[in-house]
């Protein structure tokens, strides 16, 4: 996978190392009084903006030195979070799989093997792993090959049952149903590309002469693919699965290269045909059909491939709120736990492990934050934030957090355009969070005295675009806060947001658009 490759300024190793060793004694000897009111000043001017008249506003902030609740308004409010669940579902993760856990796909065969002739199925079997793509299946297609086997006189068959079989959360719009960011969760997936968006295809388009000229990645036939798109003066074209199918309908009129990721409408079906595909690419002949079903036990194994590690993984999960992995991470975390793979185990653990670490306000529907009846309150946010630095995780944790303005993908994230050319630049580590009428914003940033500071904001139910710049405004002016001196006037603060400003995340926007 791609890693973090760009090289922090000085201000940043300074935040890194205010927080990488969890609690510490202060920088500074740090009087309660200076400053703060200065900042709750400002703070509530910030929340006057008109825009969240008719809204609801939640902010806290606390001292991670001192336990100090710098500023609260609505603090024990229920709100909805949107992509700040993630912050339980990636913490609740590192604490009961840990930061070592591997997702193993593997082929197992039944029956007898005489020479090259398997006499019985081959058997496909995933447990979740979200970073598997076309090349990984045809590795191990590759590998069945190479022990041997030539022929398969029984069935494919395709083992998914570590997950179960809901494979869409119970509160999510149908009308996300062929989204990427929304794709059906299995415990046998693919990915198209390194961001590991499991479960979907991306579909390009572009004009060849007077046609327009389809193509996938990966290349398959799973999809039926119908186009009606011609080639125009401009690029206005819609790619869109239709509800419940396979198909996938292409209109409108294309003059620049075009791509959509299309959310598939059964990863297990999918990645069969894909594996089926490979197996022949490799001099592997099954007769018999492709089924679904349990691997009997006493089948044996003539392949394998694991994932990266959990640890890894937090990275692409994190910095680009991908969806798909909070809702693997908990089927898995309830398989662990209660040994089912259904989101009400692994939510159970999520909801066990915060209140565990003192939350109290908290409604778990999902692990991402799709779902409208997902709440939490900021004060509940703020402190299992606050719990999590003494976690032996932590670090690894805090890393996978987005950085304001830090262009590089893997390391700014869903942050990377924004608060750039401010003290937050570089500083603020936090999780985003956005859905049409909800935005949120929560993690740490280090003072201008090098104090470390815990903050959630979370603005819902507002009717104009989407209000980040608040956020980014609050977020600056933590990063300006002294006990010793005012920080200035809030009105002169630069929250320079850049990039999108709707209502899904920045990653979710394919191709990235921020």
């Amino acid at each position: 996978m791609r890693r973090t490759s760009a090289s922090l300024v000085a201000g940043t190793l300074v935040a890194a190392l205010a927080w990488a060793s969890g609690p510490s004694t202060p920088a500074v000897a740090l009087d309660p009084s200076v400053g703060v009111a200065d900042l709750t000043q400002d703070i509530n001017q910030i929340l006057s903006d008109s825009r969240l008249t008719i809204a609801r506003a939640g902010v806290v902030v606390k001292s991670a030195q001192t336990g100090e609740e710098l500023y609260a308004t609505d603090a024990g409010k229920l709100l909805i979070p949107a992509s700040n669940t993630k912050l339980f579902t990636s913490a609740a993760a590192a604490e009961t799989l840990g930061l070592d856990y591997r997702f193993p796909t593997t082929v197992l065969g039944t029956g007898r093997k005489a020479g090259s002739l398997l006499t019985g199925d081959l058997v496909l079997r995933g447990t979740g792993d979200p970073t598997m793509l076309a090349e990984d299946y045809d590795a191990l297609a590759a590998k069945v090959a190479g022990a041997g086997v030539k022929v398969v006189t029984g069935k494919l068959v395709a083992d998914d049952t570590w997950f179960d079989s809901q494979r869409l959360g119970n509160d999510w719009a149908w009308d996300d149903e062929t989204a990427y960011y929304a794709a059906p969760i299995s415990a046998l997936t693919a990915s198209p590309d390194r961001d590991y968006d499991a479960g979907s295809v991306i579909v390009s388009v572009a004009a060849d002469g007077d046609k327009v000229k389809v193509s996938t990645t990966p290349e398959t036939d799973y999809l039926k693919i119908v186009n009606r798109a011609t080639v125009g003066a401009e690029t206005d074209v819609l790619i869109e699965r239709q509800h419940g199918t396979r198909t996938v309908v292409i209109t409108g009129t294309v003059a620049d290269p075009y791509q959509e990721w299309v959310a598939v409408d059964d990863p297990t079906a999918y990645v069969s045909s894909l594996f089926r595909k490979s197996l022949a690419k490799h001099g592997v002949k099954v007769l018999g059909p492709t089924t679904t079903g349990g691997a009997p036990s006493g089948a044996r194994e003539l392949a394998r491939h694991e994932s990266m590690t959990l640890g890894e993984l937090l990275v692409p999960f994190m910095k680009l709120s991908n969806n798909i992995h909070a809702e693997i991470l908990t089927k898995a975390m309830g398989r662990k736990v209660s040994d089912q793979g259904t989101w009400s185990a692994g939510l159970k653990v999520s909801t066990d492990f915060a209140r565990a670490n003192g939350v109290q306000v908290i409604n778990m529907r999902d692990g991402s934050g799709l779902s409208r009846r997902d709440g939490f309150s900021p004060g509940s946010i703020v402190q299992l934030l606050s719990a999590v630095r003494g976690k032996p995780w932590f670090s690894t944790w805090y890393d996978s957090l987005p950085i304001a303005g830090n262009a590089d993908r893997f390391t700014g994230g869903t942050l990377r355009s924004r608060m750039r050319g401010t003290p937050a630049e570089n500083n603020v580590h936090a999780k985003t969070g956005s859905l049409t009428g909800v935005t949120s914003l929560s993690g740490y940033v280090t003072s201008a005295d090098g104090e470390p500071l815990i903050f959630s904001i979370m603005l819902n139910q507002y009717l104009s675009a989407s209000p980040k710049d608040i956020e980014d405004k609050i977020a600056v002016r933590l990063a300006q806060f002294s006990r010793s001196a005012a920080a200035g006037d809030a009105a002169g603060l630069r929250a320079a947001t850049g990039g999108a400003t709707g209502d899904l995340e920045c990653s979710w926007l394919k191709p990235a658009q921020c």
